[in-house]
């Protein structure tokens, strides 16, 4: 089984071919190809290679799903005693990846 811990946007992600992963809103329509070059970590079952603190020639490709809004969170901010309260809500994007390919 062979997988690629990857980075985008700030946050890591682990990649196996054929597995389906959210990451933060990316540019592009659904169907287009992404690929990541900055791949941290790859394996393919028996051996584990860690990058320092990239690892070279590794490339994680995936074809765009959709995109879509998370579930929404409530932030509640208050003072005790202080009559001050604030109640918003947040829903983050993201786009749904494919991953097609996971080359070591």
């Amino acid at each position: 089984m062979t997988y690629a811990i990857f980075r985008a946007a700030g946050q890591q992600f682990r990649a196996e071919e054929g597995a389906r992963v959210r990451v933060p809103k990316l540019e592009g329509d659904p169907g287009a190809k992404v690929s990541f070059d900055d791949v941290l970590l790859t394996s393919d079952g028996n051996t584990v290679k860690a990058g320092q603190p990239t690892v070279t020639g590794a490339k994680v490709t995936a074809e765009i799903v959709r995109h879509g809004r998370a579930d929404k969170i409530v932030v509640f901010r208050f003072k005790r005693r202080k009559n001050y309260r604030k109640k918003t809500g947040h829903r983050q994007e993201y786009t749904e990846l494919q991953i097609t390919d996971v080359k070591a």
